[in-house]
């Protein structure tokens, strides 16, 4: 079994539900950071045992929490001596829009996987994109890249579609997969 760590940041609950459902198919520990953008010692360590690091912000104003950026800068001293090196990475995100420049949100997440000499996993999942979908089907946002939720901005995190919480879900278990294959 490969060790995977959800680390993420939630401003409302939304994008930590998201973490949930991603872990419960990765089955990977989580770790959440914290409201002033830090992790303990401990989480640092869980990071460095990981095989696979998957990593989760909403979307503000077209990019990663500033509380996931503190994270991300960091993340400069596992860099500067490779640490993460060859691990697999993957990424999610939510925000109140359909759109929302998620993809701003995960192209950063990848660029710092990318910095850490890592290896990027997509959702392998086909978008549903013809005139039967309805909302709560897999992949209905229709992202490759990572997982991406819409939320709208007066829901609760109770209230976040089955769809976007089981495409959470199929994601972490591709990426588990995927990091078993890497760890053989």
């Amino acid at each position: 079994m490969a060790k995977l760590v959800v680390v993420y940041h939630s401003g409302y609950g939304h994008t930590q539900r998201m973490a949930e459902a991603v872990a419960e198919g990765a089955s990977a520990t989580l770790v959440a950071i914290d409201a002033e953008g830090n992790l303990s010692e401990a989480n640092w360590g869980l990071l460095q045992a990981a095989d696979g690091i998957i990593m989760g912000s909403p979307t503000y104003m077209g990019s990663v929490s500033w509380q996931f950026k503190k994270f991300a800068d960091a993340s400069s001293k596992p860099w500067f001596s490779q640490q993460w090196k060859d691990k697999v990475f993957a990424g999610f995100t939510n925000s109140a829009t359909m759109n929302g420049d998620k993809l701003s949100t995960l192209h950063y997440l990848f660029t710092l996987a990318m910095q850490h000499g890592g290896i990027w996993v997509g959702t392998g999942m086909m978008p549903s994109n013809k005139k039967s979908a309805q909302r709560d089907d897999i992949n209905y946002v229709g992202s490759f890249a990572g997982a991406m939720a819409q939320s709208p901005s007066d829901s609760s995190p109770a209230e976040m579609l089955a769809g976007d919480l089981a495409t959470a879900k199929l994601f972490g278990q591709r990426v588990a997969e995927v990091t078993l294959r890497f760890k053989s």
